[in-house]
């Protein structure tokens, strides 16, 4: 089953959990009574690094990251595994590559969603917007603490404000990118000038706030807790080094479940990003274990049911 399948699916289906159907999985422990029949990835990378206009990232140096990542290696790599569909992240701030990751992600019915890169505030935003948002797969763009920009200043201005007010009136989302203290309360600003805008949280599990920082990071999260437009990837859970232990990363996981809840977390696996850290089975493995001890109806919202709420899938 793929894109036209899964649309078709009922949610009284996706919560008839039958666990991840996999082999032996000898990298991590992945139970098989505990996730939904069908999961939607919502945070992969899509690049070729064999293009000749080469790509901005990943970097040439980089010998895990650095080869074509395409659909087709993206189902590959998932085979065995229940993940039914995927929403591709831009890597790439140059704007044609918006067109080439719609192009590409057309080419496998496993994508089926594209948050893009456009930049708020600049004066061909509001065509580009246009042209993008006419094909189905485009669900968003990405901003916050990437490709040197402001994010901080952004949200502050009035013509970017406008621009996000553009995509909010379209029902596209906002990933902000490269979470942080700042970024979250940045975040406040934005979303209290456009109260509509769906957010995305990318990678919050991964934000560990200096001592100096703690409380306004505190403060954060339960005002963020109390905007319904708000809703985080439980994404970017693993670490350089500290291996595959659910109780490593029980904390951070507790933190997340206590401040949104079943209705505002969606899995994402940052793949390729993630592969210096674990393969795709131990990332998927490691929010699986902690997801077990939910319900069933709490494992498809997180794995499926809210990706397709938030993305308009």
């Amino acid at each position: 089953m793929r894109r036209r399948t899964f649309l078709a699916a009922t949610a009284a289906a996706t919560a008839a959990c039958s666990g991840l159907e996999t082999n032996s999985v000898p990298e991590t422990s992945l139970d098989a009574s505990a996730g939904p029949l069908q999961i939607i990835d919502t945070h992969i990378h899509l690049f070729d690094t064999e293009r000749e206009q080469g790509v901005p990232w990943p970097p040439k140096d980089d010998p895990i990251k650095y080869k074509p990542t395409l659909p087709g290696r993206f189902v590959e790599t998932v085979e065995g595994l229940p993940v039914e569909g995927a929403v591709a992240v831009e890597a790439s701030p140059w704007v044609e590559d918006n067109r080439w990751l719609l192009e590409t992600a057309h080419t496998d019915p496993i994508m089926i969603g594209v948050v893009g890169n456009l930049e708020p505030g600049t004066a061909e935003f509001a065509p580009l917007l246009e042209e993008l948002a006419a094909d189905s797969l485009f669900k968003g763009i990405r901003s916050g603490s990437l490709w040197d920009r402001d994010f901080h200043a952004g949200v502050r201005s009035e013509a970017y404000v406008a621009d996000v007010a553009r995509l909010a009136e379209r029902g596209l989302s906002l990933d902000s990118a490269n979470p942080s203290t700042k970024l979250l309360e940045d975040l406040l600003t934005l979303t209290e000038k456009v109260p509509t805008l769906q957010v995305v949280v990318d990678h919050l599990p991964k934000v560990f706030p200096p001592a100096d920082e703690a409380d306004r990071y505190k403060a954060a999260l339960r005002e963020i807790a109390q905007r319904p437009n708000i809703a985080v990837k439980v994404s970017a859970v693993l670490r350089q080094g500290e291996g595959y232990d659910l109780a490593l990363y029980q904390d951070k996981l507790d933190e997340m479940w206590e401040t949104f809840g079943a209705d505002r977390v969606l899995y994402g696996s940052d793949w390729p990003n993630s592969l210096p850290l674990g393969s795709y089975r131990q990332v998927l493995g490691i929010v699986q274990e902690y997801f077990a001890t939910k319900s069933a109806e709490a494992r498809a919202k997180y794995f499926r049911e809210n990706a397709k709420r938030v993305y308009r899938l």
